[in-house]
């Protein structure tokens, strides 16, 4: 593991930040941190960037300390200075030759280059923050909501990005978007009040946790079909998923995959699709934290 922590300990005063938390990121994995505001997501990244000391426990970044990068929620620059000058300074301070001009362009700023930050919107901050980063070509780069402030062609970019550094640098993210972190992480943590819930390959945490479902998409009228469905044992719930498209929750997809299509056309419903639902972080992330 590249980074390993043992009954990590943060707290302040009485308030407890972090409890015990036992973190093992494999060397070039794209680790997603999630769980609701307050859970210690912001102060675990810290502690790992060496920002602030743990009250308690140990750490260990299998790296020099100048390879491991930080980028904050909320990056802000000099007003004065331009894009390229910004990645220029990054790149003196951590005296390596990364071509400025091909990290602004992985990070969509090459039409803002020359432009003054100042003129920047916080999506382009986020970005450039983003290409200031990686500039120094970091073996262990965190990243604290690194999309939260853009736009969905400038997330398309930086997923696209953190995605490409895979096996080449060790990426720790922490993301309120779990759709983010379902497509481009391969290994999770779930924190919640200070503790760490679960960790592990994303295919674990979702495989036997979310509910059986089917999403049925119906031509109108479809007038009892709902009540219909809930009659039936094998039924756990029934409720709207869009216009005229129902989610029907099933204890088993075995008996649903044999019994639903007749079960519909008793309830004389016109079923324009039926498909299971795959499972979603977003479900298994409300079940844990809950």
């Amino acid at each position: 593991m590249i980074v390993k922590t043992t009954g990590l300990t943060k707290r302040y005063g009485t308030h407890t930040a972090l409890d015990g938390v036992d973190l093992a990121v494999p060397e070039g994995s794209v680790y997603g941190l999630v769980g609701p505001n307050g859970a210690g997501k912001t102060t675990l990244l810290a502690l790992l960037a060496g920002l602030r000391k743990p009250t308690a426990g140990e750490l260990t970044i299998a790296v020099a300390k100048r390879k491991v990068a930080l980028l904050p929620d909320t990056p802000q620059f000099d007003p004065w200075l331009t894009g390229r000058e910004v990645v220029e300074l990054a790149r003196g301070l951590m005296g390596v030759a990364a071509d400025p001009d091909r990290v602004l362009a992985d990070a969509g700023l090459a039409d803002a280059a020359d432009r003054r930050v100042g003129g920047y919107s916080r999506g382009m901050l986020q970005r450039l923050g983003l290409a200031a980063t990686i500039v120094g070509e970091p073996e262990v780069l965190l990243l604290d909501e690194p999309a939260s402030a853009l736009d969905p062609a400038g997330r398309r970019e930086v997923l696209d990005l953190i995605a490409r550094m895979r096996g080449h640098a060790t990426v720790i993210l922490s993301s309120h978007i779990l759709g983010d972190v379902q497509e481009v992480c391969d290994t999770v943590g779930v924190l919640r009040a200070g503790r760490l819930l679960f960790q592990g390959p994303i295919a674990n945490l979702l495989v036997g946790r979310a509910v059986p479902a089917y999403r049925i998409k119906l031509r109108p009228p479809t007038d009892g079909v709902a009540a219909a469905l809930r009659a039936l044992p094998w039924v756990t719930g029934v409720e709207p998923d869009g216009p005229d498209t129902l989610r029907c929750n099933v204890s088993s997809l075995a008996e649903a995959e044999s019994r639903l299509p007749e079960a519909l056309a008793e309830a004389g419903a016109r079923v324009v699709s039926l498909a299971p639902l795959a499972p979603d972080l977003e479900d298994v992330f409300l079940e844990l934290t809950s």
